[in-house]
């Protein structure tokens, strides 16, 4: 009998509705998220990947409510979270976190990094004053940082030490999953590898699972077990990491791996031309979404929107298009 999955996303969607104003007519809601599918197995890695725009982070906040979903359903260890109260969600918030993009922004300037990491801990009463202080040294080891750095404040960090304050905030409850919001992509570099490997390592510790958001395909391919592909707020492609990277399907992952900077100078880059502008997702184009910018559109493709299945023999690897 197979483990069922850590997290469960079925038919999610998230629309924006403008506002109504005096004398002008209602305009048409943004579908930042419409119909998004996915699971993340404990210990897993899945990669949301996809241009700016397309609800990468939309769906990642969603799935922790911190966005507020329009509809679908969203199961974190078999029990639904939609429909849970302000109070239930919060004795969930536990067991789910996020580390931000910004190391700087998400740490209150007024606490120092001691305070910023026990935060979680005094929020939901764990252990008294001595052994949030302790765990507070525990968890500044783990990633890294010298206790006695507890005393600084944010602004005496650097950017990588900051984003490292961010992922000891994150484990201080030991929760079983980590939305990990584009969280290495303000870093140099350098200490881009450090964080990663750091996430991998305390992943391979603990047994945590990653919903990894990302544009920087290099770091996709180091870190995932799983990649989904976004566009225009739907998933088109989901696949193992290996396989997506080495045989992709759809035209659109296509493209964007074709993208990839090749490091050798002597290997010709073979560059695959996105022709258009993305559609708005306040009026998306019918049938497949991809349809209008898309090498091998047919007919069909305007008509019926393409169901994110796997065809046979392709195993576990989804792709939502017509000809694939």
């Amino acid at each position: 009998m197979s483990t069922p999955p850590l997290l469960q996303v079925s038919n999610l969607k998230k629309h924006y509705i403008s506002p109504k104003r005096w004398l002008m007519p209602q305009q048409p809601p943004i579908q930042a998220v419409d119909d998004v599918s996915f699971t993340v197995a404990r210990g897993e890695t899945l990669s949301l990947v996809g241009e700016s725009g397309c609800g990468k982070t939309t769906t990642a906040k969603s799935v922790l409510r911190l966005v507020e979903p329009s509809s679908g359903s969203v199961k974190l260890a078999g029990e639904e979270l939609l429909g849970l109260s302000a109070e239930q969600l919060r004795q969930r918030r536990r067991q789910m976190q996020i580390i931000f993009q910004d190391p700087y922004a998400s740490l209150n300037p007024r606490l120092s990094a001691g305070e910023a990491v026990a935060e979680p801990l005094r929020n939901f009463g764990v252990g008294d004053r001595k052994e949030r202080a302790e765990r507070v040294q525990w968890l500044f080891s783990k990633v890294g940082l010298r206790p006695e750095a507890a005393k600084k404040y944010p602004h005496e960090f650097s950017g990588g030490q900051r984003q490292r304050l961010g992922i000891a905030r994150a484990l201080a409850l030991q929760p079983q999953l980590i939305v990990c919001d584009e969280p290495v992509s303000a870093l140099d570099v350098s200490v881009q590898a450090q964080v990663v490997n750091l996430l991998m390592d305390l992943q391979q510790e603990f047994g945590i699972a990653y919903l990894f958001v990302a544009h920087d395909l290099a770091v996709v391919r180091h870190i995932s077990h799983r990649v989904a592909v976004m566009y225009l707020g739907h998933i088109v492609e989901v696949a193992d990491r290996d396989t997506l990277f080495a045989a992709p399907r759809h035209p659109y992952t296509e493209i964007l791996l074709s993208a990839v900077p090749v490091p050798n100078p002597r290997t010709p880059a073979r560059r695959i031309l996105l022709q258009g502008d993305p559609p708005s997702p306040a009026s998306p184009p019918t049938g497949c979404r991809f349809h209008t910018r898309c090498p091998l559109a047919q007919p069909v493709c305007a008509e019926q929107k393409p169901a994110l299945s796997a065809r046979e023999g392709q195993g576990e690897h989804l792709v939502a298009c017509h000809f694939r």
